[in-house]
């Protein structure tokens, strides 16, 4: 059934306080489904992400052989297929989820049988070379239409390859280290910037023997994975809204638990410290290879400064990027970003509509291809927001509009349950009015 648009208003907060915890990390639990369902044994996992795109992933897997339980407690158990799945005879749907479309690539591409995934509409636009490049020189039989899905593989043994990505990005690293985790001999994958490292480390978890260096990493096959139980860390790219609401607001106080603290992706962490805003971690962990704690945020009674981002820095926090240029308004000095025109092919124009949106709002903003330059010491009003049906964008409006003067509108607000279906009852909760 077709989900109608929904609006939200948004009305404007004297404050954020409170603690939340967040639903499983989005990454982590595409990675853990995916390994779960293709290990030998039964997987338990905990706070799975309520999203829809892991959703996605469960069902392609589920419609590959594996046995997907969600349990009363809202744990999900996966029965895995032991290496070896069942082709579909009907087409995998992908949904909005670029991770389930590039990733189960790599999976499948090393299968007997034939294959196809497809997306919606935004799914199909996005770029699907970027896994077929490596695949095909493995010796993989993968077809696209004009670049992107339907995506049709042909299931044939590959051979290892030595490949370096030409765009940084921890889907493509993912698929090919699947694809190696199946193939006689070592396969290697050399990045520029390091991406996010969740695969090597669920790869690890699930029992696999991974070699990392600097720049690289590298697996030899074939290898078995065997099940685990585990409880997904809190989403950090979830907690970049609400990270970001409290540090508009001197006074704030707000408390994350069991929150994902993984390197490769905690860098926003760094950048609203850089920001002025007061940031302590608690109770650090380490529960399968993953770094996991308490962070607590309070806003400086002075404001937010101003910050850069560019380089390693803008890919790391790719996903995090239209929430701080949503904020870059109420800072002191503004926020420049550069080196992100991976923002132009995301789930929209991610570029474009932060600029058309913060311009509805009032703001003065200059748009360049890979990149955005907002000026401090702006003052925001209530304006109808256009997220173009994406959930970042969504969110990110909702919490510049936290701080603006007047009610705003959000129109296409139920994208947000593609990554994160409480955000908005959760907003409610710490927001003060």
């Amino acid at each position: 059934m077709h989900t109608a648009t929904q609006e939200r208003i948004i009305r404007p907060a004297r404050n954020i306080m409170g603690s939340l915890r967040l639903p499983g990390d989005k990454s982590i639990s595409h990675r853990y489904a995916m390994l779960g369902a293709f290990a030998e044994g039964t997987s338990r996992f905990r706070n799975f992400s309520t999203g829809a795109d892991c959703a996605s992933t469960l069902a392609c897997m589920e419609a590959l052989g594996a046995k997907v339980r969600k349990l009363a407690d809202g744990a999900v158990e996966v029965d895995g297929v032991a290496g070896r799945v069942t082709p579909s005879s009907q087409p995998l749907e992908c949904g909005n989820s670029g991770s389930t479309m590039r990733m189960i690539s790599g999976l499948l591409a090393p299968q007997p049988g034939s294959f196809t995934l497809v997306g919606d509409d935004s799914l199909s636009r996005r770029p699907m070379e970027r896994v077929r490049k490596p695949l095909t020189e493995m010796g993989a039989l993968i077809s696209l239409t004009d670049g992107h899905a339907p995506v049709l593989i042909e299931g044939a043994p590959l051979t290892p390859i030595d490949y370096t990505t030409p765009v940084p990005s921890a889907q493509v690293k993912t698929c090919v280290l699947l694809a190696g985790l199946q193939t006689a001999g070592t396969t290697t994958v050399r990045e520029a910037l390091r991406t996010r490292d969740h695969s090597e480390l669920a790869l690890r978890a699930f029992g696999a023997k991974i070699t990392r260096a600097i720049d690289s990493v590298s697996v030899t096959g074939p290898q078995t994975l065997h099940a685990i139980d585990a409880a997904v860390p809190g989403d950090i790219s979830s907690a970049a809204f609400f990270l970001c609401a409290a540090a508009l607001f001197p006074g704030s106080g707000l408390l994350l638990d069991a929150l994902g603290l993984n390197p490769t992706r905690a860098a926003l962490l760094d950048v609203l410290t850089a920001l002025g805003a007061r940031i302590a971690v608690l109770n650090l962990e380490e529960l399968h290879s993953e770094l996991v704690g308490t962070v607590q945020i309070s806003a400086d009674e002075g404001g937010l400064r101003s910050a850069e981002i560019s380089g390693a820095l803008a890919a790391q926090l790719i996903d995090e990027l239209p929430v701080l240029a949503a904020i870059a308004p109420y800072t002191s000095g503004g926020i420049r970003i550069r080196d992100a025109r991976e923002l132009r092919v995301k789930e929209s124009d991610r570029i474009a509509l932060v600029a058309r949106n913060l311009r509805e709002m009032g703001a003065e903003v200059e748009e360049f291809e890979d990149g955005l330059d907002v000026p401090g010491g702006q003052t925001l009003h209530g304006a109808t927001i256009d997220s173009g049906g994406d959930h970042r964008i969504a969110m990110a409006f909702s919490v510049a509009a936290l701080r603006a003067e007047g009610d705003t509108l959000i129109q296409g607000a139920e994208s947000a349950s593609i990554s994160f279906p409480e955000f908005f009852d959760l907003l409610d909760l710490v927001a003060e009015r």
